[in-house]
């Protein structure tokens, strides 16, 4: 089947669905977005996913065209519009079109996507430390979703190129701040740490899980600590993956927490 998105208030085919050329999501990156777990064709944790794009919003000035509630039936709606009940959905905001410049325009129009997909079944991954760039801990954009990718692209370009699937990312000062694609977990000695948010950290709602339950705390890891970790693992809404080496040296045990 087609896939079918939901743009804008109205669920077309995806080769149908068309954004502005000057949409602002487009030719600057102005914009965040969620993805989430399906399951039961429902987006689970959709409140949770809200707070965190209503607080990346607020930071942009950018104002929400829909509520917690009217997120997860637009969720929805492309889930079942798929046939989707068990897999992945991602809720894409832009700014919308606006004229050339930096700033945006008095009235802006946002663009509202959704696509619903499957997920493939994961699998363990090797990783390297990412050595071409940097997570910036001290910009606030650290803390947000938001539409550029570029450093996390380049990382992974990086760990592709060294037969790798993963990269973790150190911050500025050199210390552990979190994987391309989710956050860090690390097994130091018999605990499971994770770097905290001023370390870069982003504000994973699977990292929230973790820490409420008491199965990870939150540390500022070394990179001395993440070379002596008994065991590392990545993880987001949709994966939980067990890392077998670092930099080609592989982990003394393959476990998750």
């Amino acid at each position: 089947m087609a896939e079918i998105v939901w743009l804008n208030g109205r669920l077309l085919q995806a080769e149908a669905a068309m954004i502005p050329v000057t949409d602002r999501g487009f030719t600057l990156g102005d914009g965040i977005f969620e993805t989430l777990r399906l399951s039961g064709g429902v987006a689970l944790d959709a409140a949770a996913h809200f707070a965190r794009l209503a607080a990346g919003a607020r930071l942009l000035r950018l104002a929400l065209p829909f509520d917690a509630a009217e997120m997860a039936e637009i969720l929805a709606q492309t889930a079942a519009a798929n046939g989707i009940t068990e897999g992945g959905a991602r809720l894409t905001l832009t700014r919308g079109p606006g004229p050339r410049g930096l700033l945006p325009p008095a009235e802006p129009r946002p663009t509202v996507l959704a696509t619903a997909f499957p997920l493939p079944a994961p699998g363990p991954v090797q990783a390297i430390i990412c050595r071409s760039i940097a997570r910036d801990e001290t910009s606030p954009l650290s803390q947000v979703k938001t539409l550029n990718y570029l450093p996390h692209i380049l990382a992974r370009q990086e760990a592709e190129a060294a037969g790798a699937q993963e990269a973790i990312l150190l911050n500025r000062a050199g210390r552990v701040a979190c994987a391309s694609i989710g956050n860090l977990l690390v097994k130091y000695e018999r605990v499971w740490l994770t770097p905290k948010l001023a370390e870069g950290a982003l504000p994973g709602i699977r990292r929230a899980w973790l820490l409420a339950s008491g199965t990870v705390a939150e540390a500022v890891i070394s990179v001395e600590m993440l070379r002596a970790a008994r065991a590392l693992a990545v993880c987001n809404v949709l994966t939980l993956r067990p890392i077998l080496s670092l930099d080609g040296a592989a982990l003394p045990e393959t476990s998750l927490p």
